[in-house]
């Protein structure tokens, strides 16, 4: 084995470790934000389509041997393994057509070892890609944008509005991040009140909504929609840039909620090299696939209140939502957010070592910790 190929088994055991852990945290009826349940179970899900896509590069490497990761800044893949992910799976069954079964090339295989005494390179490539594009085909990867989809659906009591909590994601190509994003936005359109809102202000039972519904509930404003949110998910947007964004460009629309959850950075010895200090420490970790830490940042803006449109002859301007900023706090004025929360995820091997070297309450120091121990997440340490 070389010694790139050892570093990325390190890498890929390490990376699948943390995100399994991750989603085992966002999935436990005692985590911390499973108390919005519906936002846990999205971002589980979003976790299980990147967990998917590490499973195809791994695989990928069979029979390509380039992978490059952002070893200095985010501790992920750089942009171009998505895109390379992307249009391999546009192309699978193109390519699949031209590499015999799974079945004729393990009797091949196994005829070549028979027949020449030595293992057979270049059939285990082909069975290599061959597996690769059957997986990257058949499951649901992390792609450079998701587009939406309606999760939930119900009626605000104060207002008589019907109201959605949207998601999608993207990976910012410049800071090499997954992002996912959740909004809760009221929609004052006629047609939509009229069919959504009963005579008793409740959701219509009548109307069957099967959810999740691909892309905004609204069609009318769908295909904007999706315009806007893959022009407005960089992550060098802050959040209440998003939100005001979103509230100036549709009329009907009144975002009152917009969350961003930031995954990363990723730490793993001997990989990366984004904090000397945590990779210094991590490298003392026995177990190579202990040897990590995952970061996670969930950022929120709210409206506070709404500024009522007017309507004239000649002139009308919208109701504008007014988005609550805490300027007490300074790094949540830095980053365009009411509120913010920085996680960290590491394995209790990792963090035992951390403690030793006297660097845990540095390093963790304004984050809430959450330990990996025996496939469970003890949080508050």
């Amino acid at each position: 084995m070389s010694i790139e190929t050892d570093a990325a088994e390190r890498y890929f055991s390490a990376i699948t470790a943390a995100l399994s852990g991750l989603e085992i945290f966002m999935r436990d009826d005692r985590s911390p934000l499973y108390r919005h349940g519906i936002v846990a179970k999205i971002v589980a899900e979003y976790i299980s389509r990147l967990d998917k896509s590490f499973t195809c590069w791994r695989n990928r490497l069979g029979f390509m041997e380039t992978f490059k990761i952002s070893r200095a800044e985010s501790g992920y893949p750089v942009f171009q393994n998505l895109l390379e992910l992307e249009n391999d799976r546009r192309q699978a069954d193109s390519r699949l057509a031209t590499i015999p079964s799974a079945r004729e090339l393990r009797a091949e295989m196994a005829d070549f070892i028979l027949r020449h005494k030595e293992f057979p390179t270049t059939l285990q490539k082909s069975m290599a890609e061959r597996l690769y594009l059957e997986d990257i085909k058949s499951g649901e990867t992390f792609g450079p944008f998701t587009l939406a989809q309606t999760a939930k659906v119900s009626v605000n009591p104060k207002s008589g509005l019907p109201y959605y909590l949207v998601h999608w994601a993207s990976f910012d190509g410049t800071a090499n991040l997954p992002l996912i994003y959740m909004v809760t936005v009221e929609d004052s359109s006629d047609d939509i009140v009229r069919q959504l809102v009963g005579k008793d202000g409740r959701l219509n039972e009548k109307v069957e909504i099967p959810l999740p519904v691909d892309g905004l509930l609204n069609p009318d404003l769908a295909r904007r929609f999706d315009d806007f949110t893959e022009k407005n998910s960089s992550y060098s947007l802050s959040p209440l840039t998003i939100a005001v964004n979103l509230d100036k460009d549709f009329e009907p629309l009144h975002p009152k909620q917009l969350r961003r959850v930031v995954l990363g950075p990723f730490y793993s010895a001997g990989i990366t090299d984004n904090n000397s200090t945590v990779t210094e420490v991590l490298a003392k970790v026995r177990k190579p696939e202990n040897a990590w830490l995952l970061t996670w940042t969930i950022q929120e803006v709210y409206s506070k209140g709404e500024k009522p449109g007017r309507r004239g002859l000649f002139s009308s301007e919208k109701t504008t939502q007014e988005f609550f900023i805490n300027t007490d706090d300074l790094e949540a004025t830095r980053q365009g957010v009411s509120s913010f929360e920085n996680h960290a995820l590491v394995p209790h091997e990792a963090y035992q070592a951390l403690y030793a070297a006297g660097e845990a309450q540095k390093i963790f120091n304004g984050y809430k910790v959450h330990i990996l121990s025996g496939g469970r997440v003890i949080s508050d340490v």
